[in-house]
C-alpha cells in the first residue's frame, strides 16, 4: 500500500494540528502518525489508498482553523507505518 511523509511548516504547533490531522486521516481510512518536530514543523506519515493520501495532502495545506500553513512537502515513505493513527 502506498505511503507518504509530509512535512508541514507554518503555525502548526499548539493549534490542534496533530489531533485534527488524526481525525481527518482516520476519516480517510489512513494509518500513520503526526509528530511535532523540534524546529516547529509537524511531520505526518500516512499509509493507505493513493486517493486518500492525496485528499490528506490537500487538507494539510489548510489544516484546522487556528493553523497557518505555509508549506507542505510530500515525499515517498518506505518504512513501517502504524495501524490506526497516533500522535506524538
Amino acid at each position: 500500500m502506498p505511503a507518504a511523509r509530509f512535512l508541514v511548516s507554518g503555525k502548526v504547533q499548539g493549534v490542534f494540528f496533530r489531533a485534527s490531522t488524526r481525525e481527518r486521516a482516520l476519516d480517510l481510512g489512513l494509518g500513520g502518525r503526526a509528530t511535532n518536530l523540534p524546529d516547529g514543523r509537524v511531520e505526518v506519515v500516512a499509509e493507505g489508498p493513493a486517493e486518500a493520501l492525496d485528499a490528506l495532502e490537500a487538507w494539510l495545506h489548510e489544516g484546522p482553523s487556528a493553523a497557518r500553513v505555509e508549506v507542505v512537502v510530500r515525499t515517498p515513505w518506505d518504512h513501517a507505518v502504524n495501524e490506526g493513527f497516533v500522535t506524538g
